[in-house]
C-alpha cells in the first residue's frame, strides 16, 4: 500500500480552528465531495454513524474517522492539521489536531482495514507527527505523510 494511492494531494488542508467535532466531520464531508465526488451528506452520516460505535480518536491528539460508502471503488482519504486541537472523546481525553479519515466502499472487506492499519502505523512514528504539527503548507504535509520514513513502522 502507498500513500499516493490512498491520499489525493487536494484532500491534506490545514485549517485554523473547528467549532465542534460535529463540525470538523462535516469538513471533513466537505473535502470528501470535493475532492473524490463522494455525497457530502451520505459521508457526514457515514462518519457520525461510525463515531456511534464508539470515538475513533485514537490518543496522542490522533483521530482516525473512517466510513464505509456506497458507490466507492477505492479506499480514499482525507488528512487535516488544525491549529488549535479539537475536543474529540479520543481514548485518552487529549484534544486532536491530527486528523485522517478514510473512506471506504461499502464492501471493502479487508483493504479497508489495510488502510485502517497503514494510516495507524504511518501516524504512530512520533517523529512524523511532530514533523506535521511543525508544518501548516498543505503540499509539504502531503510530502511528509508519503515519505518513506513516516510510513515505516514505528
Amino acid at each position: 500500500m502507498d500513500m499516493s494511492t490512498l491520499l489525493n494531494p487536494d484532500a491534506v488542508r490545514s485549517l485554523g480552528s473547528i467549532t465542534s467535532k460535529k463540525r470538523l466531520l462535516q469538513t471533513l464531508g466537505e473535502i470528501a465531495h470535493s475532492v473524490y465526488g463522494i455525497d457530502a451528506r451520505h459521508a457526514v452520516e457515514a462518519l457520525q454513524e461510525r463515531e456511534s460505535l464508539g470515538p475513533t480518536g485514537v490518543g496522542h491528539g490522533l483521530a482516525l474517522p473512517h466510513a464505509r460508502i456506497d458507490g466507492l471503488d477505492q479506499v480514499v482519504g482525507v488528512f487535516l492539521r488544525l491549529d488549535k486541537p479539537q475536543e474529540y472523546a479520543s481514548v485518552d481525553k487529549i484534544p486532536v489536531d491530527l486528523v485522517f479519515a478514510l473512506f471506504a466502499p461499502r464492501n471493502a472487506g479487508v483493504e479497508h482495514l489495510k488502510a485502517l492499519a497503514y494510516v495507524s502505523r504511518t501516524l504512530r512514528n512520533p517523529e512524523t507527527c511532530k514533523k506535521l504539527r511543525a508544518n501548516d503548507d498543505p503540499a509539504k504535509l502531503f510530502e511528509l505523510l508519503s515519505s518513506k520514513e513516516a510510513t515505516r513502522a514505528a
